[in-house]
């Protein structure tokens, strides 16, 4: 075997390079791809894993409430207990600093008792630094004024020795004392008297560390502190699990589009190595006639494409790692999916990640290869050493059918693990069925044909008609990857489309204005409540409305539901509501559920839902309708203002949106509000402020930027087709020559028989296009109602661009038709006839 690697599969890969190149390029993009997301994917969750170590330190449990705290009486009732060691008390909040250009810099703040505290988290201790404070000691953790940064946060303020921070009250400004060992984003470390007087937490903590005394029983310890509503036990590594359960969704969606470019290189693979069995046809039957057996030349072709794919693979790894470096240093492993805010993780290479994807690309070159090995197996020597090409058998029709079959039962099934991999395994084989449906396909279109009049025109149907099996290696390359092309291009105009009609909708005012860049600052950044009636005022404001946003906990093992109260005179208008609204029954109160909160937690139109408040209090409400939401994948509750504020005494207000008359100038009534914003005594810089237009254009720049890959894939995908095509028809030139010559024998002349062959192409793929298009159809319909909802869980109208899909169709009928001219050309030479010499 190493002999005829040596002297039969090297010189044909030194005499055609740049073929076997394209082959090799397209296993390396698509093992490179796959394995970067996975590093990229790895490293993050890695660097946040070890950063929620650092600041929940190493204890048994946790005691945790709401984001509203709970009351710090439970402290005392913990440490006095015999059975618990140490128990910590810690405040933590996210807030903003400022540095000294003032912008604003996110930083996570804990409040921590620096006596107890050491033995659970020591990476938390502050470390006082003389040089930064020359009166430092050690009571200087104690002082109420002292703040201590880690590094990332030394670094983003810029090394200062007193930094500002925005409370709710208003900013501050603390002496920074010193630094922390805990990695990770911005984070700051205060005493927690301190913490909880610079943020008006009096009386309330965040959570309570807590470590058992030996031989202790948790349970029991659970039982007799008789926990109150809204406080429960959680283990240390709880948020770490959370993002890593919430994200696998999202890297595995990101891992399966990557593994479309190692699909798609199955198909190059096979058409290259169809095109070298073609032109080494002579090469093999003489082997044949030598003695080297079917079985030896299968071995042979499957150990070039072995090869092929090995080399493809250590290179495509190498690319991955390169590219995941790139991606860690300059989208800090978030790669748009905001599951790891802050983190800059260095890269952890995986070896056994590197042997899987690497396998993965070898198996997709065998998977490519065995079609032309097959064919070389079955090669007649004697038929071919005389040009006449090899003898197909009849392939067997049930797998299509089954496949697709298949396809419409998986796409029926639930997600697993809420991964839709049953929609996956759907499109599958919904692509190989009807691959494999291509010969049925191709021949139940030409029968649609009547016969034609003109003889070069029936020879060419004619002989499509006859020879449909030959058709699968050039259409199927047409099929697979017009069927890609189209089923993103479907998707993508749909999503886009859906995303447009929503922002019509939840942005029907003029001007909206915000007091923190994210729901992190949500509980401390807020607008003073007199600042509504003072914006009302402002000459050319005609209406005010406003919302509170917070976040809530209802299942520990995902991220937190954003409640929304906002004012909702007529819900049926001012949401984007899916379906139709039910009565409210009588002393009820309505919540508005967006679709994740039906798919994740159950809460149907029609049920009660159980809702934590900010505070730990439990309400249970009515669930009226249920809102389209493109903007919280993890779940939003909407309640009215007036309900809210009754059920909580929480008058905050997060957002704004302003109607104003016509010809108002946004200009002047921005700075009005800023005044308005200062003399309710909240610094009017940290006012934002947006026209809907603006709104939409940073949402659609976000929707096509996050879609840039999918059109990436599209390209490839039908240049690899187009080449799929080229590659076929070339083979199948090559084994025609004496079919070719038969013709120029009975007088055809070059241009005829290259009109021949562009015909049978123009027909070949004709029907592959109409092929590829029902099937990229279908495979649309299971991206965008199924994958999509059990993915994100949102829904969709199915939106179908026939201008761009026909489009699509025409270039790919017309590259097809071309390619096949081309590939003619070669073999269709002056010495036609010399090619029948031997038989006369």
């Amino acid at each position: 075997m190493l002999s005829l690697l040596r002297h039969l599969s090297w010189p044909e890969l030194r005499h055609h390079p740049w073929r076997n190149l394209a082959a090799l390029l397209a296993v390396m993009l698509g093992v490179a791809l796959a394995f970067s997301v996975q590093l990229i994917n790895q490293s993050a969750l890695g660097e946040f894993s070890s950063a929620v170590r650092a600041v929940n330190g190493e204890p048994d449990f946790e005691l945790r409430g709401q984001r509203g705290g709970f009351d710090e009486g439970l402290y005392g009732r913990v440490a006095t207990l015999a059975q618990v060691a140490i128990a910590s008390p810690i405040v933590e909040l996210d807030t903003y600093a400022f540095d000294a250009q003032g912008q604003r810099v996110p930083v996570h703040v804990v409040g921590i008792d620096a006596l107890v505290a050491a033995r659970l988290s020591p990476a938390l201790m502050p470390r006082p630094n003389a040089e930064l404070d020359t009166d430092a000691d050690r009571f200087a953790v104690l002082a109420a004024d002292s703040i201590f940064l880690n590094a990332q946060a030394q670094q983003q303020l810029g090394n200062p020795r007193r930094v500002r921070l925005q409370t709710s009250a208003g900013s501050v400004e603390l002496q920074v004392r010193g630094s922390i060992a805990a990695n990770g984003p911005a984070l700051a470390v205060m005493d927690i008297a301190g913490a909880q007087a610079t943020f008006g937490w009096l009386g309330r903590l965040s959570r309570i560390d807590v470590r058992l005394a030996p031989g202790a029983d948790r349970s029991a310890v659970l039982q007799a502190l008789a926990l109150p509503d809204g406080v429960r036990a959680a283990s240390p590594d709880e948020a770490a699990q959370r993002v890593s359960n919430v994200s696998r969704a999202y890297r595995v969606n990101l891992t399966v589009l990557a593994l479309v470019a190692l699909f798609t290189g199955a198909f190059l693979v096979f058409s290259i190595l169809s095109l070298s069995v073609a032109k080494r046809q002579p090469q093999l039957a003489l082997l044949g006639v030598l003695g080297l057996g079917g079985r030896e030349r299968l071995q042979l072709v499957l150990a070039e494409s072995a090869l092929l794919g090995a080399v493809g693979s250590v290179l495509g790894l190498a690319l991955g790692t390169a590219l995941a470096a790139l991606a860690l240093r300059l989208l800090a492993g978030d790669l748009g999916g905001g599951y790891f805010p802050g983190v800059a993780p260095h890269l952890q290479f995986s070896a056994l990640a590197a042997f899987a994807y690497g396998g993965l690309g070898v198996l997709a070159a065998l998977v490519g290869g065995w079609i032309p090995a097959r064919a070389a197996q079955q090669l007649a020597p004697a038929q071919a050493l005389k040009g006449l090409g090899t003898q197909q058998g009849r392939a067997a029709r049930w797998p299509g059918p089954a496949l697709l079959a298949a396809g419409v039962v998986l796409a029926l099934l639930p997600p697993i693990a809420e991964i839709p991999l049953a929609a996956y395994l759907s499109v599958a084989c919904l692509l190989l069925g009807g691959i494999a449906c291509v010969p049925v396909g191709v021949a139940a279109l030409l029968s649609l044909l009547k016969p034609s009049t003109r003889p070069l025109a029936l020879l060419a149907i004619e002989r499509a008609r006859h020879q449909r099996n030959t058709a699968t290696i050039a259409v199927a390359g047409v099929v697979a990857s017009l069927s890609l092309a189209v089923a993103l291009t479907v998707m993508v105009a749909s999503f886009r489309d859906a995303v447009t009609q929503w922002l019509d909708t939840v942005l029907p005012a003029d001007l909206y204005l915000r007091a923190a860049a994210g729901p992190g600052g949500n509980d401390v950044v807020t607008l003073p409540p007199q600042l509504l009636q003072r914006a009302a005022a402002v000459d050319g404001v005609l209406r005010v409305e406003s919302q509170r946003v917070s976040v809530v906990h209802l299942d520990p093992q995902r991220p937190g539901v954003v409640l929304i109260a906002r004012p909702l005179s007529q819900p049926e208008k001012e949401l984007p509501l899916v379906g139709e609204l039910l009565p409210l029954p009588a002393g009820e109160r309505a919540a508005y559920v967006s679709e994740a909160m039906v798919s994740l937690y159950g809460a149907a139109p029609g049920t009660r839902l159980v809702m934590p408040l900010p505070d730990g209090r439990r309400v249970t409400l009515f669930v009226r309708g249920v809102w389209r939401d493109y903007a919280r994948q993890h779940g939003a509750v909407t309640l009215h203002a007036a309900d809210y504020q009754q059920l909580t005494g929480d008058t905050k207000v997060n957002d704004m949106a302003l109607w104003l008359g016509a010809g108002t100038d946004l200009g002047s009534v921005q700075t009005a509000l800023r005044a308005a914003a200062a003399a309710s005594g909240l610094d009017g810089s940290l006012l934002e402020f947006a026209s809907p237009g603006e709104i939409r254009a940073v949402s659609l720049r976000i929707f096509d930027r996050s879609f840039a890959v999918t059109y990436w894939l599209q390209a490839v995908a039908i240049a690899i087709g187009l080449f799929g095509i080229a590659a076929s028809f070339s083979a199948q030139v090559l084994a025609r020559r004496k079919e070719f010559g038969l013709l120029a024998h009975l007088g055809l002349t070059r241009r005829q028989v290259l009109a021949v062959v562009s015909i049978e192409g123009a027909v070949w793929t004709a029907a592959g296009a109409l092929l590829g298009l029902l099937l990229g159809l279908a495979v649309s319909v299971v991206l965008v109602k199924v994958v999509n909802p059990q993915s994100f869980h949102w829904t969709m109208d199915l939106l179908l661009p026939w201008g761009r899909l026909a489009a699509l169709c025409l270039a790919v009928v017309a590259a097809g038709t071309v390619t096949a001219w081309l590939s003619a050309r070669s073999a269709a030479g002056r010495q036609m006839a010399l090619a029948v010499k031997e038989d006369w």
